[in-house]
């Protein structure tokens, strides 16, 4: 309003719309209507001008006169439940041009939603923790480090925990966001920490939580296990609700807007010394915007008695995850194969792999364990988990043929090592057959009862094998 006054000061000392607008006081268009009102109302004679209050409501209404016919006036209601909802307006734009045939332009839309968020703007709380009572939890987007020696470019993540009290924080730079990395990084923020808060706040991400919902979230087994072996609540927030970890998502953007531009890494574990040392000696001797301390100093000297101490006996990391067992008797598990019991073909197992070892599991039952393999596309299997006949096939390789072939005779060794020796067949299968009637042949005179036609033909083939090595 002081603005409205100085302009229909100078309207009464004979300045011109043009003039007014040289002063970068007001617009030229909008003196137009701020001189028409007042000429409406008198107010460029040389009366009292009223109130503040008063001249708002004559400009209100003058603005309420001047109508403009928006194309998102017929879906005002639509477009109010779909603000209210917290979509997009890019979203909320598409979704009125595929259903309602909507032809006005995203500009449209986006007036009606700053207008909305004006009359109806969002507001929160500032929430309040205890020393030690609880921590955030999240990832960020890392820079991309060149290795010196490799020269291979490296897409890195940032994980970030935040202490809510003190704001003091430890930071990791990490190559992915898989289960064993999520877990291996709260043990290394805790032992940087030297304890553990009592409530962990967190995101819904995959690696902690199996299925996110508002009341009745699922957590991620390998997750919970960890919570337990460290004794602290874990706490996700409601999906599509960032707003309840704030302080870990402004120390994620610290990290990225105050550590990572203008810093060079030559390697990822030079990345992550570097930031240690910036977490010590920047980061942590700031003055936080909103304790006004030291995050450092208020950590040292409130929060660390605080926190509750580390286990005597660091908890084993494990994975837990859901396999199933194919048809070959063997699950897959990072890109390595491991055996489990035929019966079970099919069937959905529980895989537990630790640094050491992998073990399957079917209704809480140990059904398999293994070495855990590093190499990609390695395989262990054991011998009792495939069928009997796969076994058997296995074991009948040449060498199996050629001690067989032994013990039924010398001219059933000889054939057979004429069959290997052949150049273009491999023969593996004929061998076989010839080894099954020599051994059917020698069962059958150890029972002289069993003798049949089968014992005839397996010795005339027996014969005819000779005489043809013969000639």
């Amino acid at each position: 309003m002081y603005q409205y006054r100085q302009v229909i000061h100078r309207m009464r000392m004979g300045e011109t719309d043009r003039s007014i607008a040289r002063s970068k006081l007001m617009g030229r268009l909008k003196c137009a209507q701020v001189r028409a009102v007042a000429e409406q109302n008198g107010w460029l004679k040389d009366t009292p001008l009223p109130d503040d209050q008063q001249l708002a409501q004559m400009f209100r209404k003058s603005k309420a006169n001047i109508t403009h016919d928006s194309r998102c006036h017929p879906y005002q209601q639509q477009i109010e439940k779909w603000y209210e909802a917290g979509i997009w307006g890019t979203t909320i734009h598409r979704a009125l041009v595929d259903r309602f045939g909507f032809t006005g332009s995203y500009s449209s839309v986006r007036r009606v939603l700053q207008k909305l968020e004006k009359e109806k703007p969002k507001v929160s709380c500032m929430l309040e923790f205890a020393p030690a009572e609880a921590a955030q939890v999240d990832f960020g987007k890392g820079p991309t480090i060149i290795d010196a020696f490799s020269r291979t470019e490296v897409k890195t993540w940032i994980f970030v925990m935040t202490l809510c009290f003190s704001r003091h924080m430890y930071a990791e730079i990490v190559t992915d966001q898989k289960v064993s990395t999520w877990l291996s990084c709260h043990r290394r923020a805790f032992e940087f920490f030297n304890g553990v808060p009592y409530k962990l706040i967190i995101d819904n991400a995959k690696c902690a939580i199996t299925r996110a919902c508002f009341r009745d979230p699922e957590v991620q087994r390998s997750y919970g296990e960890l919570a337990e072996g460290y004794g602290f609540l874990i706490s996700p927030c409601p999906p599509k609700d960032p707003k309840k970890k704030g302080r870990v998502e402004s120390g994620v953007k610290y990290v990225k807007k105050n550590f990572v531009p203008l810093s060079q890494f030559r390697s990822l574990t030079d990345a992550n010394e570097q930031l240690k040392r910036w977490l010590m000696e920047t980061a942590g001797n700031r003055i936080h915007g909103t304790t006004q301390q030291k995050p450092l100093s208020l950590f040292a000297e409130t929060e660390k008695p605080m926190l509750k101490p580390l286990p005597d006996v660091p908890p084993q990391l494990s994975v837990w995850t859901r396999v199933k067992l194919h048809g070959n008797c063997h699950v897959q598990f990072e890109k390595s194969y491991y055996s489990a019991p035929f019966r079970l073909v099919r069937k959905l197992l529980w895989l537990k792999a630790t640094d050491n070892t992998v073990k399957l599991f079917y209704d809480l039952n140990l059904v398999a364990i293994h070495p855990r393999l590093k190499r990609p596309g390695s395989k262990s299997t054991v011998e009792e988990h495939l069928p009997p006949e796969a076994v058997a096939y296995r074991m009948q390789d040449p060498q199996w043929c050629l001690k067989q072939a032994e013990a039924v005779g010398v001219h059933c060794h000889r054939l057979v090592r004429q069959l290997f020796a052949d150049r273009v067949l491999d023969n593996l299968q004929a061998a076989q057959g010839v080894i099954g009637l020599g051994l059917d042949q020698l069962a059958l005179e150890d029972d002289s009862s069993l003798l049949s036609p089968i014992y005839t033909a397996s010795a005339r083939f027996m014969r005819s094998a000779a005489e043809l090595e013969v000639h």
